[in-house]
């Protein structure tokens, strides 16, 4: 799925910088800063802007992924195709998403963010995150799957679940696979429908610098600069994690698939800045999805990848989560023991699979770990709600770019990658490159509806 940007390279390429996206944003989150420090209540009023635009971009999020999801299996043509993809991508998420836990817990014992604060558990108030933790109880694992399964089709897009729309693309698109030549109808009717999608997309983003300013000033005017500095050791604790990560491990694992991380970050700028003024990877997704392809990613993978790591790779979370553990223990003076901890990191695994997909998962999930792991007081929570939200900022910055990097690494094994195009969208040239409507070739006999697959 790609929208024509060829007709007018050269226009696009000298764009004043005031007309980008990510100047514009920018400067929004500037301004609602200085709202929000120098008049609070203003800044609190302006929340409904930062809420608005987040749900312009969830509305359009459930026929983003379908569209991508289905255009991009059918193109694949076999049943192995998509499996072999599944299969890569959730062996990279296990992966990394294992490796930011055990980060976070590292980190935590290296430079103990909690000790000397000596707070006593009888004296939080556990009512604080009473609402978390009954949504914690609510996302157990086998509650996690059962809900991936939709009520009816159509519910799917009526409630805006990720993970249930992804169910029912799959479903979709490997119909579609089945059916061969029939299908082609369907498919070129899905291909008009994408560019009119993406339009819609592109439309919505002119928007980001209102849901920023207003989402951010909201930020400053609530919980106040002075919020983040009552607790600067955790806060600067996690920032300088989730950076070390990006530029040590994710940047490795660039450097060895042939990239730079900086050029990506770079070339990701702009969503990146839209994701830091709204504390939301979410608002991102559907301009993730489109410059994945501009960058040479082919659609089926893209269509795959990008929507079950924003459920599965949450590497920026999983830090937070094992770091934001072990600070609560050490400020209530609870001693772990290295079994515990390694238990403590177990049930992260788990519970981080739980919570995907739950609006402010990050909190819900620690308290689904902290629920499982008794010694470590649930309570506790409380002492980092305050910061939460600054937190949840880097946690959707870090859990983008692990996104985007997945993406193209296993593109890249799937031998779905243009490297030509991918170094031209990395450099800023513009590719101007338009995918032709994909047909469906006829399925293996093998896999034809109603015939038992060999595989």
């Amino acid at each position: 799925m790609h929208i024509d940007t060829s007709a007018q390279p050269s226009a696009h390429a000298s764009r004043p910088f005031y007309r980008h996206l990510y100047f514009q944003v920018l400067v929004a989150i500037v301004a609602g800063a200085l709202i929000g420090h120098l008049y609070p209540q203003t800044g609190e009023a302006l929340k409904p802007l930062g809420d608005a635009f987040i749900k312009l971009v969830k509305m359009i999020i459930a026929p983003v992924i379908f569209l991508t999801i289905v255009t991009g299996l059918a193109g694949m043509g076999t049943l192995k195709g998509v499996g072999s993809v599944v299969g890569k991508a959730f062996a990279y998420f296990l992966t990394f998403s294992t490796l930011a836990l055990i980060v976070g817990l590292v980190v935590a014992n290296v430079v103990h963010p909690g000790s000397g604060m000596n707070i006593d558990p009888a004296s939080l108030d556990a009512s604080k995150v009473a609402t978390y933790t009954e949504k914690a109880h609510e996302t157990s694992l086998i509650g996690f799957v059962m809900d991936i399964i939709p009520s009816t089709i159509t519910s799917a897009f009526v409630e805006g679940n990720i993970l249930q729309v992804l169910f029912v693309a799959i479903l979709f698109g490997v119909g579609l696979i089945l059916i061969g030549d029939k299908g082609k109808p369907v498919l070129a009717l899905f291909e008009a429908i994408s560019h009119v999608v993406f339009r819609m997309v592109d439309i919505l983003m002119k928007a980001a610098p209102i849901g920023a300013f207003g989402a951010f000033a909201f930020t400053i005017g609530k919980y106040g600069i002075a919020s983040v500095v009552n607790l600067a050791t955790l806060v600067g604790t996690f920032y300088l994690t989730s950076a070390l990560f990006v530029v040590v491990i994710l940047g490795t694992v660039c450097m060895l698939n042939g990239l730079s991380i900086f050029k990506l970050i770079a070339y990701l700028k702009a969503e990146l800045l839209l994701v830091l003024g709204t504390s939301s990877s979410e608002s991102a997704l559907p301009s993730l999805i489109e410059k994945m392809e501009k960058a040479g990613c082919k659609r089926s993978v893209v269509g795959l990848v990008v929507p079950t790591g924003y459920s599965f790779n949450l590497d920026g979370t999983n830090i937070y989560m094992t770091l934001a553990a072990l600070f609560i223990a050490q400020a209530t003076n609870t001693d772990l023991s290295l079994q515990q901890q390694v238990l403590l990191l177990l049930v992260a695994m788990l519970s981080s699979k739980g919570a995907a997909g739950v609006t402010g998962a990050g909190f819900i999930t620690l308290a689904a770990t902290l629920s499982v792991v008794p010694t470590v007081p649930v309570a506790g929570m409380a002492l980092i709600l305050g910061v939460d939200r600054f937190m949840s900022e880097c946690r959707s910055l870090t859990n983008f770019i692990g996104n985007a990097v997945a993406t193209i690494v296993v593109s890249r094994w799937h031998g779905a990658l243009d490297r030509e195009q991918l170094d031209r969208a990395l450099n800023g040239e513009a590719t101007g490159t338009v995918r032709p409507v994909t047909t469906l070739e006829p399925a293996p006999a093998g896999l034809r509806l109603g015939e038992a697959s060999a595989d």
